[in-house]
């Protein structure tokens, strides 16, 4: 099963833009949602945040992973990869 990485985003957001180039610089394909100024699109996407409005929020297989610092500390315990593995995560 191919994983499915979301990740919500500015575009000149450079938490944004770090957590992007440890997806590219492992070759993770991600789909990006830019909501720039969008605040109906911030409002849903903090629901499935479990209400966190920081940007970026990074989801894989559809368990919220968090934000870029949390995305990085996965990926210094090794753990992205097995949740790449993963089909579905329990929360």
């Amino acid at each position: 099963m191919t994983p499915k990485v979301e990740i919500y985003t500015w575009s000149r957001c450079p938490f944004c833009i770090r957590a992007k180039a440890l997806l590219d610089q492992k070759g993770i394909d991600y789909t990006e949602y830019c909501i720039d100024g969008d605040e109906v699109a911030r409002s849903e996407m903090a629901k499935r945040a479990n209400g966190r409005r920081s940007l970026p929020q990074i989801f894989i297989n559809d368990h919220h992973v968090g934000g870029c610092d949390d995305l990085f500390d996965l990926d210094d315990r090794g753990e992205v990869e097995p949740l790449l593995q993963a089909g579905s995560v329990a929360k």
